[in-house]
């Protein structure tokens, strides 16, 4: 199966149980939604680079106070437990009022304030119409979409138990959206470290081509 799709998934008139997802493999990402197991690969790297430089630029404003108002708990793909439904988002975060004490176990039962998930080729169906519907039931009160192969982020906010669109930003267009709309940033550096590299690469390329012109040249002239 290519990793454009759901490497596995439970349908059978039995409910999925938390065993199911201790049983996955380890390099499986497992869930659960309205009782079916979801089984993936890990993303590819250049989703990964977007979840991690996004964590990058939130996590020290927001969890740490650092040129921010601090108060959150951010963390990278918590096992949340919601009534029945068990996902691993991309990043999820609490406003620490909320958190009478830091959760211990291997997962967290409290609805976060904030989900975000990044949205690839073999999660994109599960994200949109699974985990978002999870989310409004569960109460979660901002969800964002990241898609890098389309350079956009879509941002919803919770409304009468329904998802009401914020905005939806392209390419490198700046960010400042609730909840963390006490900072901005430029949405490109999700991507940027792709762009940078591909620029990088073909820079050396041309180096090395310039290298080969001369020294044919050097020969010949000999």
């Amino acid at each position: 199966m290519s990793s454009s799709q759901i490497a596995a998934t439970m349908k059978n008139s039995t409910r999925a149980t938390y065993q199911d997802v201790l049983d996955a493999p380890p390099q499986i990402v497992a869930e659960i939604v309205d009782g079916t197991l979801y089984t993936n690969r890990r993303p590819g790297i250049p989703y990964a680079i977007a979840s991690s430089d996004l964590l990058a630029i939130v996590g020290p404003p927001f969890s740490l106070g650092r040129g921010g108002p601090g108060g959150w708990l951010i963390l990278h793909e918590p096992e949340l437990h919601l009534d029945d439904d068990i996902m691993v988002p991309n990043q999820a975060g609490w406003l620490l009022e909320r958190m009478p004490e830091l959760p211990s176990g291997a997962y967290c039962t409290l609805v976060p304030d904030w989900v975000c998930e990044m949205l690839s080729p073999s999660t994109r169906k599960l994200d949109l119409d699974g985990i978002k519907p999870v989310c409004a039931r569960a109460g979660v009160r901002f969800i964002w979409f990241v898609d890098p192969d389309s350079r956009l982020l879509e941002a919803f906010a919770l409304h009468n138990k329904e998802w009401v669109l914020i905005d939806r930003l392209f390419d490198y267009a700046t960010v400042s959206l609730p909840p963390f709309d006490a900072i901005g940033f430029i949405l490109g550096e999700l991507w940027s470290s792709n762009v940078l590299h591909k620029a990088v690469m073909e820079s050396a390329s041309a180096e090395r081509l310039s290298t080969e012109i001369e020294t044919e040249l050097s020969q010949t002239a000999k």
